[in-house]
């Protein structure tokens, strides 16, 4: 699963498998937290993170949801996602 970011500790990753479950979503990781984040209306669907970690999460995907929408095609095709530039 390739890390597409990283960021004040948090990864940010995107299965690379052909036809992954929707809706198109990343995996989050931060410390002994772990979360499945909605890329189209940024809601946990599996796990939790703490709340300025998902606060982070949140504003990172408004900035870059069309790099991670089509990250997600890529990846539906089995192609490699590209990295996406860190939150500053």
């Amino acid at each position: 699963m390739p890390t597409l970011s990283m960021f004040y500790g948090i990864i940010i990753r995107m299965y690379y498998a052909p036809k992954e479950h929707n809706p198109p979503h990343i995996h989050v990781y931060y410390q002994d937290f772990k979360a499945i984040i909605d890329i189209i209306n940024c809601d946990v669907i599996d796990g939790e993170l703490p709340a300025k970690q998902n606060r982070l999460v949140n504003a990172w995907i408004e900035i870059h949801r069309e790099e991670l929408l089509a990250n997600w095609k890529l990846c539906q095709n089995g192609e490699k996602p590209f990295a996406i530039e860190p939150l500053k």
